[in-house]
């Protein structure tokens, strides 16, 4: 019989070449390369996380002056937060441009994963910050501190403006991208606690509440908390190859032994490349000898077939003759 590579190294060209190699054993390997149903961000200008960046970190320098200088615990929170969005952009950024580095002979799949790693740096500085906030708001909370709020609200309606900017600038590229997501989320939680800040604010200075500082510091960490950790979870499912959560198992060896020629399917690995891509590996008994150009139809079918139900845009297949003493546990 024989075995079909495809170089892991094309793949980050989305290429649907096969290279055939001759071998004396009875198996084959099939690699398809395709398209899933998520949105594509590659054509967005990283020149929109530039501006955001500068955007934010004017916004920190000028939230920390004024959060200091006012006494706001909430607004310095709001400050330290944003400190964090400047950081979460230029890790997205970095990271960005890292994936886009085509596939060696040392990542054979390719740099995609990078923005992944970005979204986890992300987000695990978004819940330390909680965890600080959280410290500080409940210090604050036994001991309020006064607050000059003019400053305050003024403050944080520069905040709310370019916090709603960010998240007008990432909203396009925050589509089936967590990299990207993470800092929109960072940006989009700063808004909702800028905007918190100055309803404090206001509350402070017509009915003298200066606990309620305290209050909503902890209220935009405990935000944080519920935004980040399922985008976190996420993320680190798909960095330890985890099935994805609209494949069943179950259906992808249905539907693989719903062809005439397929006796069984075990040793059946799914999982994600990255967001895009979702590659499977399986080794099929077959029901009879085949020559090898009925293999490789029914090798393509089984691809076309994967991409039309599950959206597999990479397969593997090793392809056993009928009654195959296969030891399950190592081959």
């Amino acid at each position: 019989m024989t075995e079909k590579h495809d170089n892991h190294a094309s793949e980050s060209h989305s290429s649907d070449d096969d290279h055939n190699h001759n071998h004396d054993h009875h198996h084959d390997q099939d690699h398809g390369h395709g398209h899933g149903h998520s949105h594509d961000t590659s054509s967005l200008s990283d020149n929109r996380l530039v501006f955001s960046v500068v955007l934010n970190l004017l916004l920190t320098v000028v939230e920390a002056v004024v959060g200091v200088y006012s006494g706001s615990l909430a607004l310095i929170a709001d400050a330290v937060h944003n400190l964090g969005d400047v950081g979460a952009l230029i890790v997205a950024w970095i990271a960005r441009r890292i994936s886009r580095r085509q596939a060696d002979h040392r990542f054979t799949f390719g740099y995609r994963r990078a923005e992944l790693v970005g979204a986890v740096i992300n987000l695990t500085a978004l819940l330390v910050m909680a965890i600080f906030m959280t410290v500080e708001g409940v210090e604050r909370l036994f001991d309020p501190q006064p607050i000059q709020t003019t400053w305050v609200i003024l403050a944080a309606s520069l905040a709310t403006v370019v916090d709603l900017g960010t998240v007008v600038l990432l909203w396009g590229m925050s589509k089936g991208n967590l990299n990207i997501r993470a800092a929109f989320v960072h940006n989009l939680t700063d808004a909702a606690a800028s905007i918190a800040v100055i309803i404090g604010a206001v509350l402070v200075r017509f009915f003298g509440w200066i606990w309620i500082d305290a209050v909503l510091c902890l209220m935009i960490a405990g935000y944080i908390v519920v935004m980040s950790v399922p985008m976190l979870k996420h993320a680190a499912s798909i960095l330890m190859n985890h099935v994805p959560r609209r494949i069943e198992l179950a259906g992808v060896v249905t539907t693989l032994e719903s062809f005439e020629d397929v006796e069984e399917v075990h040793h059946l690995h799914v999982w994600e490349i990255d967001e895009q891509h979702v590659s499977v590996e399986a080794h099929i008994v077959l029901k009879r000898d085949i020559s090898l150009n009925e293999l490789q139809m029914l090798s393509q079918q089984i691809r076309k077939k994967l991409m039309a139900d599950w959206q597999v845009s990479h397969t593997t297949f090793e392809f056993e003759p009928p009654g195959s003493n296969c030891d399950r546990r190592d081959c």
